[in-house]
């Protein structure tokens, strides 16, 4: 099976009609055309979980557990009726090759059914596996692989493959499409510059809309994925009257437009929103222009591409019960004296968002926010993400978390439950880069070269709160290192020989410094404060059992291991 999985898009479709699979509850489309079904339920007394794969076809299919989407490190079962009965094996993949057969078998089939042109495979296993070789469930979202043949060569597959996201242990439904309107927000035949890194803005007027609506599905709209890394669209206030279309960050009309409406990352699928919350769109009060911000990527620097990439959004007028909000948190971009070291393994970054400053700049008292998406974005360094959330200065929880981040597959991430964040609450995002193949300084800044360390948070009720960004406070890092040049301090960061003695000290450091606070918002009004990182707890850890008359999933919080 070679590399898998194209991004498709995504579609939760509920089943109508039918009486609800009490043992097997839940259920997802894995592809656009509803060819590959899958339902599962799991018991938390038994430490069991059941899946039911349902493929279109009468030939082999293949069924996987992912830590990033691709084939390596993926966990695959692989079954189908052939000539001489039924055949069902536990894989495990080194890389993008054929699997290899699992010296344990730790799946269980329950039954293999070949009817009505379709092949229906049940199979269950430990949530918590102790054989290395399986992938073990979480909380967390899982990218679940599949693949299929028309015959029961395993090794043909053609095009019949794909991944998609689910949070198979904490997985909230999705509504279907409402109706077919929507609104493109695209660029038009834009000629990419021949360039590493290019940012372009483009400002447009929606549709006049009659009432206020809600925007309850993203799908992307990508015309070139060798060129188009993320996008970003927001919504303008009432002084931007005129289209536009410039380079980002030069000024012009889009310069003003702050408020995050939708967003999109490189490998990233469609995405619907719950039933109880969409984006506003319409109506009095709301605004009418958008401005759409690409980033294009041309390592090549190719000339005379083309591009009308973009994003198009599905609106209703059955208006939700809550306003949708996006807040960017995470470091400060760009952010000057910031610098992380060349030849480092896991280098760590932080940035503080401290919510009890949004105060400052709201009118009114702030309300508790329901977390339910997030996206995690950094450039090609980056290699793990994760966002804690504190109260009252102590760790309560993860907003969200990925060991196994990949740039190529930057997706919303589906929590599967609400998380709250109360007025008052720290939210803290660490990133981890990957630099040992870099022989000079990495800054943070637009380029894929460069780096950033973002969380966007999705939740309801929406607040005027754009951005909650970081940065460690330059001149007390001069103090602690006995400096007094500013520009001295940032080339003698640029220049050191570094070693792993080194980079440790500088990471500690930076962690230690104060760091200065911004808070902003879609009117323009910001505050600026200063707070502290406080120590972030490792990584939950998960225990396994062979023995699945025992409960097979316990996460422990060691809260005084700390990071």
């Amino acid at each position: 099976m070679i590399p898998l999985f194209l991004s498709l898009l995504l579609a939760w479709t509920p089943g109508t009609g039918a009486q609800q699979d009490t043992l097997m509850p839940f259920m997802a489309h894995l592809d656009s055309d509803n060819n590959v079904n899958l339902k599962w339920g799991f018991s938390e007394v038994q430490g069991t979980i059941t899946f039911q794969l349902t493929v279109k076809t009468t030939g082999w299919v293949g069924f996987g557990l992912s830590p990033n989407g691709g084939m390596a490190g993926a966990d695959i079962v692989i079954g189908g009726v052939g000539r001489n009965g039924n055949y069902f094996k536990d894989y495990h993949a080194t890389g993008n090759e054929f699997p290899l057969v699992d010296e344990k078998q730790s799946y269980t089939l329950l039954s293999l059914i070949e009817a009505d042109g379709q092949t229906t495979m049940t199979f269950s296993r430990s949530i918590q596996s102790c054989d290395e070789e399986d992938f073990h469930i979480t909380d967390s979202p899982v990218k679940l692989i599949y693949a299929y043949g028309k015959t029961d060569d395993i090794g043909y597959h053609s095009k019949t493959r794909g991944t998609k996201e689910v949070n198979l242990l904490k997985f909230m439904a999705r509504s279907s499409l409402q109706d077919g309107n929507y609104l493109d927000f695209v660029m038009e035949n834009f000629l990419v510059p021949a360039e590493h890194t290019y940012y372009n803005c483009k400002v447009m007027k929606m549709p006049k809309l009659n009432g206020k609506h809600h925007m309850y599905r993203v799908e992307p709209v990508i015309k070139n994925l060798d060129l188009v890394h993320h996008m970003l669209l927001y919504s303008c206030p009432s002084s931007v009257n005129q289209i536009n279309e410039q380079q980002c960050f030069t000024g012009g009309p889009g310069a003003d437009c702050f408020k995050l409406v939708s967003l999109w990352g490189v490998g990233g699928l469609a995405f619907e929103l719950p039933g109880n919350a969409g984006i506003p769109i319409g109506g009095q009060d709301y605004e009418e222009f958008y401005r759409l911000e690409i980033h294009y990527n041309n390592p090549a620097q190719e000339a005379g591409r083309r591009d009308s990439s973009g994003m198009r959004l599905y609106y209703t007028d059955q208006l939700r019960q809550h306003d949708l909000g996006i807040l960017d948190a995470g470091l400060m971009v760009p952010s000057w004296g910031y610098v992380i070291p060349p030849t480092a393994s896991a280098f760590r970054s932080y940035a503080v968002c401290n919510t009890a400053h949004f105060s400052d700049i709201l009118p009114d008292p702030v309300p508790d926010l329901s977390v339910i998406l997030i996206m995690l974005h950094t450039h090609l360094a980056g290699r793990k993400v994760r966002v804690g959330l504190f109260r009252n200065g102590t760790q309560i929880d993860f907003l969200a978390m990925d060991d196994n981040y990949n740039f190529e597959m930057q997706r919303v991430i589906n929590l599967g439950t609400i998380k709250t964040i109360k007025p008052g609450d720290e939210i803290v995002v660490e990133c981890t880069y990957y630099t040992a193949n870099r022989k000079g300084v990495t800054q943070l800044g637009l380029a894929t070269t460069d780096e950033m360390c973002l969380a966007f948070i999705v939740y309801y009720p929406a607040i005027s709160v754009d951005k909650c960004w970081s940065e460690p406070n330059m001149h007390a890092y001069m103090a602690m290192m006995g400096e007094t040049d500013y520009q001295g301090i940032v080339e003698m960061l640029k220049t050191k020989a570094w070693d792993q003695a080194s980079i440790a000290v500088h990471e500690a450091t930076m962690k230690k410094v104060p760091q200065i606070g911004f808070i902003s918002n879609d009117h323009s009004n910001y505050t600026i404060y200063e707070g502290n990182i406080p120590n972030m707890m490792a990584t939950p850890s998960v225990s396994c059992s062979s023995d699945p008359t025992l409960k097979g999933r316990k996460t422990n919080w060691p809260g005084s291991v700390k990071s």
